[in-house]
């Protein structure tokens, strides 16, 4: 596949294929759940951006992201309205448009340094994957902790490319999936070039020599899909009972002091006379603090006492002047035992970094955030009975460094609580459990995913499903969850592989510009 020019699209083209790339690479993910659209969506960004000037590529890279993130995060305005979802959106297409100018550049400047060929255009693909790479893991971390939601592997969670979480971690999996558009891309630009050189009487012989073109991606695709899924051998099971209270939790719901907790303690009784190790429930399954109010500390007795088994459960917890969005582990006949303080509260959601001087551009906005929470500190696994329990509260959950230092701390299965009341019945909730299923790939454990409302369900560390609950409905989850010990790949190197190739593709670019610079001197 020699390197030939190729045919650069006219603005108002580019413009267009960059607005359709959005809606196009948001079907990939929950609730549309096409993942090969992904794919789709990716080469569209690419072929926008190709040939473009410095201001074209941070327009088309601009409108992409604008049009994927209000397309897929639309969700975020049933909570706080359309101005914190479009703030946050415009925030990430600017990340957009600085990750597909490096893109356009990268087009533009590796051919002329490295020459034309084969290699070339494998290692150019792999050079556009990375710095594609490089911009989802900067936005995921950057600013207020990130915003790692929208990375194109978390759209492969039913794709048969989910058994590669388990050995490239998340953002392996984004970089080999860019590679693999990139090279399909590249494929279908020099056929398309060479059918448009050759006379109109021999065009029909061409297609053979197309397919052979596209060998490499096609090649590169089967490899990845073959590559047999990681196994996490069983150490034993953990019988959980998980409830989902469907009570009014959202934000804004109107509801009496006492209305969570007794909606999540009607949803239990069902547990009862059932044997259990635990009985866990969501993020908001308590309204009122058993930590300060003896009659709900009564309740969370009530409920270990029936069960005979120990309870883990969301609650707002005050310590030292701080407030903190916690998980309880309650033991019964003891209380609380131990607790778990969310890492990753979310900004402007859950707290207000920098809040007076925001305040001065929304006031009325950010008063709506009445109290800020304070990012944990605590360890992420409790111990249940001698059995290492990961913990995590909603938006943990995409937070790679989290996950993985749960299971480096010897979590042997994954409880992850959340509140999905604030969203109604959007994709958000569907994008939050497929991710639960990727960690659950990724990390090698039975992962627990319980909410106020749903989705709820319980997923093995293959990633198929135990049990699940449907959408509002007050209900009840009785698995034998396995548990296992065992370190995936991901664990081991998946940080550490996210860097290498964030590196090769920005010192790539670095290189040939350098180069670049020699060879117009």
């Amino acid at each position: 596949m020699p390197h030939k020019p190729v045919a650069v699209l006219p603005l108002w083209a580019a413009v267009a294929i960059a607005l359709a790339s959005g809606p196009v690479l948001d079907a990939g993910f929950p609730d549309k759940d096409i993942w090969p659209l992904t794919f789709v969506g990716i080469a569209l960004v690419l072929i926008a951006a190709r040939g473009r000037s410095v201001g074209g590529a941070l327009l088309v890279g601009f409108l992409a992201g604008a049009a994927f993130y209000f397309t897929h995060i639309q969700w975020a305005s049933l909570f706080l309205g359309p101005v914190p979802m479009s703030a946050l959106s415009i925030l990430e297409a600017l990340f957009f448009s600085v990750g597909t100018l490096a893109i356009t550049l990268a087009y533009r400047w590796i051919p002329r340094a490295f020459g034309a060929g084969w290699s070339a255009a494998i290692g150019l693909a792999i050079v556009v994957a990375g710095l594609w790479t490089a911009r989802e893991a900067w936005a995921s971390v950057w600013p207020y902790g990130g915003f790692a939601w929208g990375r194109v592997s978390l759209s492969q969670s039913e794709s048969p490319l989910a058994g590669l979480f388990a050995w490239l971690g998340i953002s392996g999996v984004s970089f080999v999936m860019v590679l693999v558009t990139a090279l399909l891309v590249a494929a279908a630009d020099y056929s398309w070039s060479r059918y448009r050189e050759l006379p109109l009487d021999v065009r029909s012989q061409h297609v053979s020599r197309a397919l052979r073109t596209a060998f490499v991606p096609v090649a590169v695709f089967t490899l990845l899909v073959s590559v047999p899924s990681w196994t996490s051998p069983p150490e034993g099971t953990l019988r959980i009972g998980a409830v989902q209270g469907n009570g009014k939790a959202a934000y804004f719901d109107e509801r009496n002091r006492g209305d969570l907790l007794t909606a999540q303690l009607e949803a239990t009784e069902p547990l009862y006379g059932e044997e259990l190790d635990l009985v866990v429930w969501p993020e908001g399954g308590t309204d009122i603090s058993p930590l300060s109010n003896s009659s709900a500390a009564a309740v969370f007795n009530y409920v270990t006492e029936r069960a005979g088994a120990p309870l883990i459960s969301g609650d707002i917890t005050e310590r030292d002047g701080n407030v903190y969005n916690s998980q309880l582990l309650w033991m019964p006949g003891e209380g609380v035992v131990d607790i778990y303080d969310k890492r990753h509260p979310v900004p402007f959601g859950e707290y207000v970094p920098n809040r007076e001087f925001w305040a001065q551009f929304a006031p009325d906005l950010i008063g709506l955030i009445a109290r800020d929470y304070t990012p944990g500190t605590t360890d992420m696994v409790v111990d249940v009975n001698g059995v290492r329990v990961g913990v995590n509260i909603c938006f943990d959950i995409v937070d790679d460094q989290i996950l993985t230092e749960s299971v480096e701390q010897g979590a042997q299965v994954i409880i992850a609580s959340s509140n999905n009341a604030d969203f109604g019945r959007t994709d958000e909730s569907a994008q939050q459990l497929a991710t639960a299923r990727i960690r659950a790939l990724e990390l090698g454990r039975s992962v627990v995913n319980i909410s106020t409302v749903g989705l709820s369900a319980i997923i093995a560390a293959d990633g198929t499903t135990i049990a699940e609950l449907p959408w509002y409905a007050a209900a009840t989850m009785i698995e034998d969850v396995p548990l296992s010990s065992a370190i995936t790949p991901a664990v081991v190197w998946g940080r550490e592989l996210e860097w290498l190739v964030s590196g090769i593709g920005l010192g790539a670019l670095v290189v040939a510009a350098l180069a670049g610079r020699r060879i117009n001197a």
